[in-house]
């Protein structure tokens, strides 16, 4: 074999790998947002009261967030791949658990398992990835990539589970994780590297029982407080709880000899910049979702699959961003474009504030705009982020690394959800998130 032909090998199968954990990272978004559509359908079916459901939205995502750290951990203590095939094995049966679950009991148990699945390979996909790139210009291109999948994954989420629940059944949603992630598991000793596992690392369980029980407490409180008064003691004791936990936590790892999370690991500005561009990026997306799901189906009275069909746009503008990104980020680097996409997405979210939240505004003239520019400023910024936050972490730290980009984009979205739901109308939050973007494009500007 020639040395050209070696390098056209070496480049289908770095393609390959990068196809099978795309799809797996875009797939655990999916799953977490493709329950709000069937949620009353599965309802009826069960008999259920409001709390039920209210469980059954949060399972998933309360153990994926509250694990993702200690399944980085895991990850590089262990290595990549092999933190990945155990994920995928949890993440699979959980999964048709799921689609066959007689009852109640068995959905949200089979729910917790996901989310704890999913904290396992989000992290560990990313270790696995930087092994398949190791050449640190391949591993940018294919970060820049992999910053938009998670909310093309929670878009795909949005327009398929009311299609899928429609034409056939709620449980058929299930059907796409265990598809994915079985063959994920059939092709990972094929196509995916092993990583070298790290044995020096001890696994600071002190560390992981306290953020794991406080952001998870603090998620339950924020996601509880959207239908219960701050005041009350379902969302007060669970913040609380949470906060102190976190606090403790932080003390922590200030003191321990091999910490769950370096605080150092945090107070790099550039790092920590790229982490509050994703969480506000994911923030803005997840939040218009929600706030124009509800305003085109209770105000204009738009079915749900009407309303599906209206995000298709955003859908379609995030995927040709996405592929834009790459190239740019090449020719003008990662900050330029993250700060683009910042200032593009909160130009957006400002005027679907403007024109989007009214019952008599086109759909062409009020929301088209707004979310198309949304769409593109938050792929852009999601792409350039991850390549941001990524710069100068080591290979040992990789799977650190997928913990906290993934918690950022899971919990710092939940915080910032509740709070700015609580200061006034859908518009005027989503005016103060697209404030917030500009400031953190004004911020990442000026960063050195």
């Amino acid at each position: 074999m020639t040395a050209t032909e070696a390098a056209r090998v070496a480049t289908m199968h770095h393609r390959s790998a990068f196809v099978l954990l795309g799809s797996v990272q875009t797939t655990l978004i999916f799953t977490l947002a493709a329950i709000a559509v069937p949620l009353p359908l599965i309802g009826r079916e069960f008999d259920l009261q409001r709390a039920d459901l209210f469980l059954i939205g949060t399972a998933y995502g309360l153990t994926f967030t509250g694990l993702l750290l200690f399944g980085g951990r895991l990850a590089d203590r262990y290595g990549g791949r092999r933190a990945l095939t155990a994920g995928l094995v949890l993440f699979t049966v959980a999964s048709a658990t799921a689609a066959l679950a007689p009852g109640i009991g068995t959905l949200l148990a089979a729910r917790f398992a996901q989310g704890a699945g999913a904290a396992l390979i989000a992290p560990a996909a990313m270790a696995v990835l930087r092994a398949a790139f190791p050449s640190p210009t391949a591993y940018g291109r294919a970060m820049a990539t992999w910053g938009g999948l998670s909310v093309l994954g929670a878009t795909a989420g949005n327009l398929l589970s009311g299609l899928i629940s429609a034409l056939l059944s709620w449980r058929w949603t299930f059907a796409v994780p265990v598809l994915v992630a079985g063959a994920a598991l059939a092709l990972t000793p094929r196509l995916l590297p092993d990583t070298t596992p790290n044995r020096g690392r001890t696994l600071d369980l002190p560390g992981a029982l306290l953020a794991t029980a406080g952001i998870t407490l603090a998620s339950y409180g924020l996601v509880v407080s959207d239908a219960q008064p701050w005041s009350s003691v379902g969302v007060l004791v669970p913040l609380l709880a949470g906060a102190v936990l976190l606090a403790a936590f932080w003390c922590a790892e200030r003191r321990a000899r091999d910490p769950l999370l370096p605080p150092r690991f945090l107070l790099d500005r550039r790092r920590a910049l790229a982490l509050a561009a994703i969480a506000l990026s994911a923030c803005g997306t997840s939040m218009t979702f929600v706030v124009l799901s509800l305003h085109l189906q209770q105000t204009r009275g738009w079915s749900p699959l009407r309303t599906s069909a209206a995000f298709v746009p955003f859908a379609v503008a995030l995927i040709a961003s996405g592929r834009a990104a790459r190239p740019l980020i090449a020719r003008y680097g990662a900050r330029s474009v993250t700060t683009t996409g910042l200032g593009t997405g909160g130009g957006g979210l400002a005027v679907l504030a403007i024109t989007g939240i009214d019952a008599h505004a086109s759909y062409a003239y009020g929301l088209l705009p707004g979310l198309v520019l949304l769409a593109a400023g938050a792929a852009a910024s999601f792409a350039g982020a991850a390549v941001l936050a990524t710069a100068g972490v080591p290979q040992q730290q990789i799977g650190l690394l997928g913990g906290v980009l993934n918690t950022a984009m899971e919990f710092g979205p939940t915080v910032l959800f509740a709070l700015l739901l609580t200061l006034g109308s859908d518009a005027w939050s989503l005016a103060l998130t697209g404030t917030a973007l500009a400031v953190v494009a004004l911020l990442n500007h000026r960063t050195k």
